[in-house]
This record gives structure tokens, sequence and C-alpha cells, in this order.
């Protein structure tokens, strides 16, 4: 009888402390690759307000900061080891841990479509299987990158320039004619100012959040290829979340994804703002202009496969406008 009773009264204490672990509330740590509070850090710093908001006494993040905290290519590897929870990052800032992320870039067709394609689904696999980690959202979509220029080209070939990339447009700008540097954005600007680089590749928005209009003079049109900017969360952490917890987290990745449209009116409003800082259009037209972005995606598709041969086709499938 006491054996029964010491074991029930067991029981029931293991079961209470059970019940209190899943009630517990958890903290995630969170970090972004972007410099805090600018552009393509703020649409992750909604989700986390609204995750905090929406989850007091049962999930909230920790928000560790950016760059300072953690250089930006470092945080793919941070994310897939677990050093942190969730992270705001580009596919680009990670092709040391998965190439396939590159091809996000590349993409002609919206999320929404991407998720009923298959596309969404094709690289989930690949997150999942190189980065253990779990794609939430893309809240930045339909933002085409530019090149900046501190002297005047009169056409698409950039021989003599020595420019600033990331792995988005390495292969691109080396196609024609370039010489390439590849920095943390937090280097451009002295890179700039001191003439190590003649001009730099970036989306239409966020040079002023960076204070490199400063040293801009020249912006060539038309654009290419789309900045994608996602949240990711580290697949063990997401596993370790209960029902409502899980929940919470992923009403707002859903939140912030649909507000990705709204994209476009800070676009025109960075095209306003560079016209009002004096920074003159550089235009390829016709011909030239469509040769300029073709050769965009034929070197952009080419590193892919390159890199990827087993997934590069298949992505470009996918993600590529439909013919």
């Amino acid at each position: 009888m006491r054996n029964w009773l010491a074991a029930a009264t067991a029981a029931l204490l293991l079961s209470a402390a059970t019940d209190m672990a899943d009630a517990q509330e958890v903290t995630l740590k969170g970090i972004t690759a972007f410099a805090e509070k600018t552009f393509y850090s703020r649409g992750f710093e909604r989700f986390i307000e609204k995750v905090n908001a929406d989850g007091k006494g049962v999930i909230q993040i920790n928000y560790i900061g950016g760059p300072k905290a953690m250089p930006p290519f470092e945080v793919g590897n941070a994310l897939k080891n677990g050093v942190v929870d969730i992270a705001n990052a580009t596919g680009a800032f990670y092709t040391n841990v998965m190439p396939e992320a590159d091809a996000w870039k590349l993409t002609e067709r919206p999320m929404a479509e991407l998720r009923k394609n298959g596309g969404y689904a094709y690289m989930a696999n690949i997150y999942d299987q190189k980065m253990n980690a779990v794609l939430l959202a893309r809240h930045i979509d339909d933002n085409p990158f530019h090149l900046y220029l501190t002297k005047r080209i009169a056409g698409p070939d950039l021989t003599g320039l020595k420019l600033r990339i990331t792995p988005v447009y390495r292969e691109f700008f080396q196609a024609l004619g370039a010489t390439v540097v590849q920095t943390a954005p937090g280097e451009v600007y002295t890179a700039l100012e001191r003439g190590v680089v003649d001009g730099y590749g970036w989306p239409i928005t966020g040079i002023f959040d960076l204070g490199w209009h400063e040293k801009t003079k020249f912006r060539v049109d038309p654009g290419f290829y789309s900045a994608e900017v996602s949240i990711l969360i580290n697949k063990s952490s997401l596993a370790r979340l209960n029902d409502a917890q899980r929940k919470i987290i992923m009403d707002a990745a859903a939140w912030i994804e649909a507000q990705a449209a709204e994209t476009a009116k800070e676009n025109a409003a960075d095209i306003a703002k560079q016209k009002a800082a004096g920074i003159e259009v550089i235009e390829f037209k016709g011909v030239d202009g469509a040769a300029f972005r073709a050769k965009a995606y034929e070197a952009g598709w080419a590193a892919i496969s390159k890199q990827s041969p087993e997934h590069g086709p298949k992505l470009r499938e996918l993600f590529a406008k439909a013919k």
C-alpha cells in the first residue's frame, strides 16, 4: 500500500512539474545580420514586437542586436549550431553554409506563389538538411538591386572599376569586367570615402540608413534581381516549443510576410530621396538595358548551378518567371 501511494505521489509530482514546465515562458535569442533599426532590420523588429506582445507569459524573443553583436557572415553558422535561436538574414550572407540560399535573389515569382508551386517546400528541405533551420517568412520582396557609383560610365562595361560586393552579384559584376571586393556593410562608407572602391551593389532602399548617399554620385538603371531578407528559426529550437508557443511564432511570421508588398512604397520613397540628394541616374535603355538584365540572370543561375548541380536546375524551374 505504501509503495503504491509513494508511486502515485511521485507520478502526480512529475505530472505537475511537467505542466509547470509547459506553462513556463520560453525566451528565444534573436539576432539580425543588418544594422538595427535600418530598413532590412525593421521588419524583423516588428515581428519581435508582435511575438513579445502576443506571447507575454508564453514566449518572448530576446533581441541581442545586429553586426555589433555578431559579424553578418557568421549568422548562418550561429543559427545552424544553435548559438542563436532565430535570425534575420539574407541568403547571400550564409552561402558558406547553404549555397542554394543565393537562389532567393533570382526569384521572379511572389512568395505566395512559391508556397503553392512547391518552390518553398523544395527550399525548406534544403534548409532542413544543411542549416538545421526553418524559413519562417520572407519580409522583403520586389526590392531590386542596383549598381551605385562614384564615377560615370557610358555603358554596361565595368572594366577598370573596383566594386564592393556580397555574393549576391559577384559573378554578374565580374562578367561585366569589374574587380570585386567583398566587405561587410559597415565597412562600405570608409571604402568609398578613401577611394578603395568606385561603387557598390545594393538594393534601391537602404543607402540613407547607412549614410552611403553622401559618397554616391550615380545609380545605374535598370535594377536587377530582388533583395531577399527572411526570418529563420533553428529547427531544434522550434521543436522544443509547445503548441501555443509555436502558434505565436507562426502567426507572427505569416503576419509580417503578408506585409512584404509594402516594400514597393519604400522603393518609391527612396527613389525620390535619391533624386533630391543629387544622385544622378545612368539608364541603360533598349537593347543595352535588356542585355544588362539578361546578363545578371544568366550569371546568377550559372553560379547557382555550378555551386549546387543537384539543386540549381530545379530551383531555376521553380523560381524563374514562367515562360
